[in-house]
């Protein structure tokens, strides 16, 4: 079968040059990708963007002749200088023209760039290519999407590349019998009774008339009617995919600053936009907590403004509670990411520990830890600088425990500590070696 597409292009451009360019410069795009979500704003990261593309990253390899170098012929005008047979010396560092990037009129180090619009499709396309919630599916399974087709019985209408001949015939042959169509058997027969007799037998004549009604009467009664047509009938049904919940644990206590918050936030944007992009039926649980923790809806979860003390085992004590209520470990994938300042009450420590080892950890596919700092302070590392919610968790993980930790002092290193917390498993082996 042949398809042939005679949609137009959107806008008049040519879609299919489109996406063979787009898969040329695939790594020059996702890079700017990947620059430019650094220093957009959060409301900007799902939208679609411009991208600087160097002409280096869009140049196609070609072979070219070397001017400098060879024997080539040339026919010159004459001159005073030199008669036929001369040689003429190569002129000193003659090694072609110079492109771009190597000085000329844009002046030293310049380059030919041009800017190239993204679609929001082809923009978050290339932003989380290769992000993927890790361990998904290691419970079971339930039906929560139709993607599938499947074979339901027949139908008297459709394609005729779905006609059921078997059906369709046998339909033909019980109309024939049930309205008793003549069957060439007994024409054949009759015919020859015909031609048995001669001219002018008055038997002959009557058997005449027999042979035409039965003609009429298999013409009146056709051998395949429309009626008899059965074409095979397909229907879509759920396929078993992984079910699975997002809970996002912010702390917005009074030690949160402005800029602490703003880097919390962003993250849970990007981890948002990453959820419903990739996963249809990915449920996300939203939990603020100062010295309390609720459940929230997400316009609160992002713009309320509530304070107050420090308690992380309340955010944790609720997300328990939730699982409980809703989420069984056995029929879900439960994953959990929580953003703080690392500050908490000492005493809370040990009830911290214990929730996550006895409660938070087993249900866990995966918990991500993202400690923000303030704008101005030292790139900590995971040693240094270590706060009361670092050592906490800190222990956990040596002890086995699967919770990935990463620091953030500025915007600019949200969207590399995102990709190293839910980036493909290859990835993440990497970034923790």
């Amino acid at each position: 079968m042949h398809i042939v597409d005679r949609r137009l292009n959107p806008g008049g451009k040519s879609l299919p040059n489109r996406q063979r360019f787009l898969r040329r410069v695939k790594d020059v795009a996702q890079r700017a990708v990947r620059e430019s979500a650094r220093e957009k704003d959060i409301k900007d990261l799902g939208k679609d963007g411009r991208v600087t593309v160097p002409a280096d990253g869009v140049r196609e390899p070609r072979f070219s002749r070397q001017p400098g170098t060879g024997l080539q012929d040339h026919i010159l005008p004459g001159n005073k200088t030199y008669v036929e047979g001369d040689t003429i010396e190569r002129p000193p560092g003659s090694g072609g023209g110079r492109g771009a990037g190597e000085g000329g009129e844009g002046g030293e180090n310049s380059e030919d760039a041009f800017r190239f619009v993204l679609t929001r499709e082809e923009f978050l396309e290339l932003f989380l290519e290769d992000l993927e919630l890790p361990d998904l599916a290691k419970r079971r399974l339930a039906v929560v999407e139709t993607e599938g087709l499947r074979r339901a019985g027949y139908t008297v209408t459709g394609s005729p590349a779905n006609l059921a001949l078997t059906r369709t015939l046998r339909n033909s042959m019980s109309r024939r019998i049930a309205l008793k169509r003549p069957k060439p058997e007994e024409v054949a027969a009759l015919e020859a009774q015909i031609q048995a007799l001669a001219e002018g037998d008055p038997e002959r004549s009557e058997l005449e008339q027999a042979l035409f009604r039965l003609r009429e009467r298999s013409k009146r009664i056709p051998y395949v009617d429309p009626i008899d047509l059965r074409f095979r009938r397909f229907e879509p049904y759920p396929r078993p995919i992984a079910q699975a919940v997002m809970f996002c644990l912010m702390d917005v206590s009074g030690s949160m600053t402005e800029h602490m918050k703003d880097l919390a936030k962003r993250f849970y944007i990007l981890l948002h936009i990453f959820l419903t992009r990739r996963y249809r039926h990915v449920e996300i649980v939203f939990i603020r907590h100062t010295d309390r923790a609720t459940e929230v809806d997400e316009e609160t979860f992002f713009g309320s403004r509530e304070t107050g003390g420090t308690l992380v085992s309340s955010a944790l004590v609720e997300m328990k509670r939730i699982i409980a209520e809703r989420y069984d470990p056995n029929d879900w994938n439960i994953y959990a990411a929580q953003a703080s300042d690392g500050d908490n009450v000492s005493s809370d420590g040990p009830t911290s520990t214990e929730l996550l080892r006895s409660h938070i950890l087993p249900a866990c596919q995966h918990f991500a830890y993202l400690e923000v700092g303030d704008e101005n302070g030292p790139r900590a590392g995971f040693v240094e600088h270590r706060t009361t919610l670092w050592r906490t968790y800190e222990a956990i993980a040596k002890a086995g425990g699967p919770i990935a930790m990463r620091k953030v002092n500025h915007r600019r290193e949200i969207y590399p500590v995102f990709r190293e917390l839910f980036g493909r498993k290859e990835g993440r082996a990497e970034a923790e070696a």
